[in-house]
């Protein structure tokens, strides 16, 4: 279900993609060579990640179908208990909630570096917040759930940084070089293209 909707979203969003990250790419290369400034290839590419992440969520959460119909729930875990576990609308509305929250917390955390994670947690509470009310507007509802379950996403998306940095300082010094981090980036970088191509049906 919800490789289902990163796959629609991000074939429906392409032509906005591509030409946000040749832009950005083209911009940042004239910064660095204007400025002689020196940036590492993996930290480029994972802010270009962040940036397209940050787009698609855009995209979702302001995309207005024809079946839905606006309304207000303000009663904490109202719909969360409505839907069956391991049902569709469980993963759709539950579990994708939270999904698409998980790499922004994760962003919060990678870029502020905070210590707690309350950081995380206000700020995606807020974001969330942001996002209903728009939605509210533009005839989709307002849904105190949908707040609960992103911010647990982006406390979640905290953790998994933490995780990961606990992990990092225990790896040995190769696994931390830059050639190393540049040469899997570059790897990832080949096989989403590839991925890309192969879903326009450019690449069989």
């Amino acid at each position: 279900m919800i490789y289902k909707i990163f796959k629609t979203s991000l074939l429906s969003n392409w032509p906005s993609l591509v030409i946000i990250t040749v832009s950005m790419a083209c911009i940042r290369f004239a910064y660095l060579r204007n400025h002689r400034d020196s940036s590492k290839f993996y930290r480029e590419f994972w802010g270009f990640v962040g940036v397209i992440y940050l787009l698609l969520l855009y995209q979702l959460v302001t995309r207005v179908d024809i079946n839905e119909a606006g309304g207000m729930n303000l009663v904490p875990f109202a719909e969360i208990t409505r839907y069956k576990v391991g049902s569709r609308l469980f993963y759709y509305n539950v579990i994708g909630n939270i999904a698409m929250f998980i790499p922004f917390g994760y962003i919060i955390a990678s870029y502020i570096k905070p210590k707690k994670m309350w950081t995380n947690l206000i700020i995606s509470a807020i974001v969330s917040t942001t996002i209903e009310y728009v939605q509210l507007n533009i005839g989709r509802s307002f849904d105190i759930d949908d707040i609960i379950l992103n911010t647990f996403g982006g406390v979640l998306g905290f953790l998994l940084y933490i995780g990961f940095s606990a992990i990092l300082r225990h790896l040995p010094g190769v696994f931390k070089s830059d050639w190393l981090n540049n040469l899997i980036c570059i790897i990832i970088s080949a096989l989403v293209a590839l991925y890309v191509l192969r879903m326009m049906g450019i690449v069989l």
